[in-house]
């Protein structure tokens, strides 16, 4: 039987995602979670390294499926199929598909060294979607240039700074037309000056309307964008609440002792 999301908004939660996820070792690193992001919202996963922040994202990703649980995305099993009284997951053909709704960003940037920005963008959706080429080429330079680099089309990413380099990261998810952008710690491989650009970047995404999921240590961009964060430790989501909440209100000691060592 479909466990569906709890209803916390007109339209329902646009996300949902619970369950649990060992690895070969045995080691639990989701245990029994339970998250629901509303449509259009933008929640920040933060807590200490290891916590389960980025196997989350990948659960949602389908990257790294639940072995208990779902996935639930605009209402729809994402990746799942009812099994019994549980779910099981897709065969990996029908989650080729599936992973289109989802767009992520990494840590690492991933770009093709031999190909320029907007080939790195065009990529996918010409060969995956088999979008018109001269369609998708259009649709690229906007999004190259609303993330600030449409004077930097034909620069290969060795080109490119780390900062330049991930907005190209994040045009090329956005290519696909995800229903929900996930991000994992963006701008931790950047140097400081350069992790502002891809938060701006961010920001004029979460402004547009695009629901976001995002796992970072940025605790400013935290307080400033999110509409809900969310505590993380040992697989677990230990708190979650608005940011005001989290950094200037009551939180319990496991998240106060985390902030007070970052903040």
């Amino acid at each position: 039987m479909t466990r569906t999301a709890t209803r916390t908004t007109p339209d329902g939660d646009f996300l949902h995602v619970w369950g649990s996820k060992t690895f070969g070792s045995g080691l639990r690193v989701l245990d029994d979670v339970d998250l629901s992001v509303p449509r259009g919202s933008v929640t920040v996963l933060i807590g200490p390294s290891g916590s389960g922040k980025t196997t989350l994202l990948r659960a949602v990703a389908l990257l790294a499926p639940l072995d208990t649980g779902c996935v639930l995305l605009d209402g729809r099993l994402h990746g799942y199929r009812e099994a019994g009284d549980g779910h099981r997951v897709l065969p990996e053909r029908e989650l080729v598909r599936a992973r289109l709704g989802v767009g992520m960003v990494f840590q690492n940037f991933n770009l093709f060294p031999h190909r320029t920005a907007l080939q790195n963008v065009m990529l996918a959706p010409v060969k995956t979607l088999r979008r018109p080429r001269a369609e998708v080429e259009e649709e690229a330079r906007a999004l190259l240039r609303r993330v600030g680099l449409g004077d930097r089309t034909d620069n290969y990413p060795a080109q490119l700074s780390g900062g330049q380099q991930q907005r190209v990261a994040i045009a090329r998810a956005l290519a696909m037309r995800p229903k929900v952008m996930l991000f994992d710690e963006p701008t931790s491989a950047l140097d400081p000056e350069m992790v502002h650009e891809v938060l701006g970047a961010m920001k004029e995404l979460a402004e547009s309307g695009m629901t976001m999921l995002i796992a970072s240590h940025e605790m400013g961009f935290a307080r400033e964008v999110a509409d809900r964060v969310v505590f993380m430790d040992g697989g677990r989501i230990v708190e979650q609440g608005e940011p005001e909440q989290f950094f200037t209100g009551t939180v319990g000691p496991r998240v106060r002792e985390f902030l007070d060592k970052i903040l």
